[in-house]
């Protein structure tokens, strides 16, 4: 067993963490326990999380029915293929995922990650054009500050400018993009609003097959919160133009927003639906994708009758039992009232900000808490800040933001969001 100071050189020299520099990585702080919404490191210091591992750890760390959930299926056996064999986890979590998506929804396609769902749901519009003789609908329409995954046809719909994959603009397909909507969440959708894209429909929709954006929320291209109205009128939109819409419900879905999944705000229902990150509370990665019995029926029934795509470890047993015990654990928790205290909380504890001068904007929706700044952080230094007010918060760019466990007490979320104001206050 290393020490750690042997781990941390090992790291520093040999493990590419996301988005960082090996020549000079940004420093990395080791994890020896996690408990309920604290991460205790290494050397003793206990931190509030305020980012649920990246959105995903929706009940906290080291819960008894989650781990339960996994012993008791790894007693039995922790993998086997989905080609050819199923097996319970995977089948009970497809009727319970079924059953509370948009009744439309009825067939279901696991993957690993929520950038392959990204992935499998474009291979899905693809090949039902393919299926349907119109083969010139190759391109997507996705919105400006959308963020849909790191894998090559996932960066292709996500901005290309702030989406963090400009540097392979050359080699990604073109799709069209438009400026994300400037109605905020709880505001109607005018006519202005929606022209840009209704135009680029008018436009572009004989080469389209699909139109894909994140419902409500729009989460690492800038986590903005628009109108559940506009939602509704692209969903029409796509209706008179006979486009499918795929809606990237990876970061919204399971509650975060204040509805089990964000298309919810807007009644909308897509003809292609992405889940993942919350899906397993965090435990193990897993995703998956839904769609209408229309879509998987017309590419099923055109050469070559099957839909081509196939994961390693689609449907691991492992992971499909911590996913089932995770939806469950929510569904038997007073989940909304849980969401709506930790907005109010995020409201009244974020409100000051507003009147920084260095702060552009304040939102809240849920369990979201943003205060976007004027100038872009400095990682380092705020990180090192944050962990010395005994909190986890993960910055990027201009954007200082919480997305913390459902099950945190109002204790913790003040001490989160009395941190996030009182390091704010101290940049120039």
């Amino acid at each position: 067993m290393m020490d750690i100071d042997d781990l941390l050189a090992f790291d520093r020299a040999h493990l590419w963490h996301p988005y960082t520099s090996m020549q000079a990585p940004n420093p990395v702080y080791p994890v020896s326990s996690a408990n309920g919404v604290r991460l205790t490191l290494a050397d003793g210091r206990e931190l509030i999380d305020g980012m649920a591992s990246w959105w995903s750890a929706i009940h906290g760390y080291n819960h008894p029915e989650l781990n339960q959930a996994l012993k008791t299926q790894i007693d039995k056996f922790s993998h086997v293929m989905f080609g050819g064999l199923t097996h319970p986890s995977a089948v009970e979590l497809g009727k319970k995922l079924i059953d509370l998506t948009p009744a439309p929804l009825q067939s279901l396609f696991y993957s690993d990650s929520g950038s392959v769902a990204v992935e499998v749901a474009m291979k899905m519009a693809l090949q039902y054009w393919q299926a349907k003789r119109e083969s010139q609908r190759t391109q997507f329409l996705s919105l400006r500050g959308g963020y849909h995954g790191d894998t090559l046809g996932a960066m292709s719909i996500c901005d290309p400018v702030t989406g963090m994959h400009n540097l392979f603009s050359n080699v990604l397909a073109k799709q069209v993009f438009v400026e994300r909507p400037r109605c905020r969440f709880g505001q109607p959708c005018t006519e202005q609003d929606i022209a840009p894209f209704e135009a680029a429909l008018q436009t572009h929709h004989e080469s389209l097959a699909a139109v894909i954006l994140e419902p409500i929320v729009q989460g690492a291209g800038g986590m903005w919160f628009y109108s559940a109205d506009y939602l509704a009128k692209v969903r029409k939109l796509c209706d008179q133009h006979h486009l499918l819409l795929i809606l990237d419900e990876i970061a919204t879905g399971f509650g975060r927003t204040g509805r089990l999944f964000a298309c919810e705000h807007a009644a909308v229902i897509p003809d292609i639906m992405c889940l993942g990150k919350a899906l397993t509370g965090g435990y193990l990665s897993l995703a998956a994708t839904l769609t209408t019995q229309h879509v998987s029926d017309t590419i099923s029934q055109a050469d070559p009758g099957v839909f081509m795509h196939g994961p390693t470890f689609m449907g691991n047993p492992l992971a499909c039992a911590a996913a089932l015990a995770s939806i469950n654990l929510l569904l038997e928790s007073n989940w909304q009232q849980n969401i709506a205290e930790i907005e109010s909380g995020l409201r009244e504890g974020l409100a000051r900000c507003a009147n920084f001068s260095q702060v552009a904007d304040v939102r809240v929706l849920g369990a979201i808490g943003v205060v976007e700044l004027k100038q872009a952080v400095e990682m380092k230094s705020i990180t090192e800040q944050f962990i010395q007010a005994g909190v986890w918060v993960r910055p990027f760019g201009k954007l200082v933001y919480l997305m913390p466990p459902y099950v945190i007490n109002r204790e913790d979320l003040n001490t989160l969001t009395f941190a996030v104001t009182e390091t704010i206050s101290q940049l120039s």
